[in-house]
């Protein structure tokens, strides 16, 4: 009979967390070993009570916020070909990972699975995910679903060696909106992105503890991104949008000018294939 930790080890879960030490304790039964918990430096008690009272999950102190980037550490130190995104306040369903395991074992092409995310006790569909599930870029013959060109990070499954290939989540970006710079990335790279609607995975959000700077985050990040990977034209469109915003625009774009030189260091035009199909999603949303 095959050892079940054997079948059960390919995928490894990776969470990133900052003072969010109820959440985990919601979060963390739910999530099948192995686990990778990185903490950017939570003032909390959250790194004792996780080694405490979960000693199957590795703890990694990275000592301060280092945003979305703190999950790159918990992928270099996996030992599973694939990994898991967990956020604090989120969980895969049973079954889940096995089933990702298995599409990825099946498509070598495959970096990055995104799943159907259920949010809420009561299970409503995110609407990224309904996006994906209606992408207009269709079926690949040699992916499992629709193709797509962003992913929910909590929602994703991605196989190691493609994530770090492609620099996995960056500094620039930092936090909110990481996934559209690294999906590109990924597609330009030839590696392929899908929606999997089988594989599923739970997430309970709490209310944003400040929605106007949440909204002014997007404004940022979606600028560099578009410094960071996209033509001229689109980083004009990106910011002329957000003047016509009003004071939430402005105050995206003001916290755009710190980062804009280390975009510009990093600044790479995508082929040609993946900047069209970008626009097709574009157009098919309306943006």
């Amino acid at each position: 009979m095959a050892d079940l930790r054997d079948m059960a080890g390919r995928v490894t879960v990776v969470v990133a967390t900052m003072n969010r030490l109820r959440a985990l304790q919601r979060s963390l039964p739910h999530h099948p070993s192995p686990v990778i918990l990185v903490d950017n430096g939570s003032t909390d008690g959250t790194v004792g009570f996780v080694q405490r009272h979960f000693p199957h999950v590795r703890v990694v102190e990275a000592g301060r916020n280092l945003g979305a980037p703190a999950r790159n550490l918990g992928v270099e130190l996996a030992e599973t070909p694939y990994v898991a995104f967990a956020d604090d306040d989120s969980w895969w369903a049973a079954g889940a990972l096995d089933l990702a395991a298995d599409v990825l074992d099946a498509h070598p092409r495959l970096a990055m699975l995104g799943a159907r995310v259920l949010v809420g006790a009561e299970q409503r569909l995110d609407p990224v995910s309904e996006e994906m599930r209606r992408s207009p870029l269709g079926v690949q013959d040699d992916l499992p679903g629709p193709s797509v060109l962003g992913f929910l990070a909590c929602g994703a499954v991605v196989r190691k060696k493609a994530f770090l290939e492609a620099g996995g989540f960056d500094e620039v970006i930092f936090f909110f909106g990481e996934e559209e710079r690294l999906a590109m990335d990924l597609a330009a790279q030839g590696w392929g992105l899908a929606y999997v609607d089988a594989v599923v995975a739970h997430h309970h959000p709490s209310p944003p503890r400040d929605p106007a700077g949440r909204q002014a985050l997007a404004v940022r990040n979606a600028v560099l991104t578009a410094v960071l990977r996209r033509p001229w034209r689109v980083v004009a469109l990106r910011s002329l949008g957000a003047l016509r915003r009003g004071p939430l625009g402005w105050r995206g774009l003001r916290t755009t000018l710190p980062r804009l030189p280390q975009a510009l260091a990093q600044r790479r035009q995508l082929p040609p294939d993946v900047e069209q199909a970008r626009r097709t999603l574009e157009r098919d949303h309306g943006t």
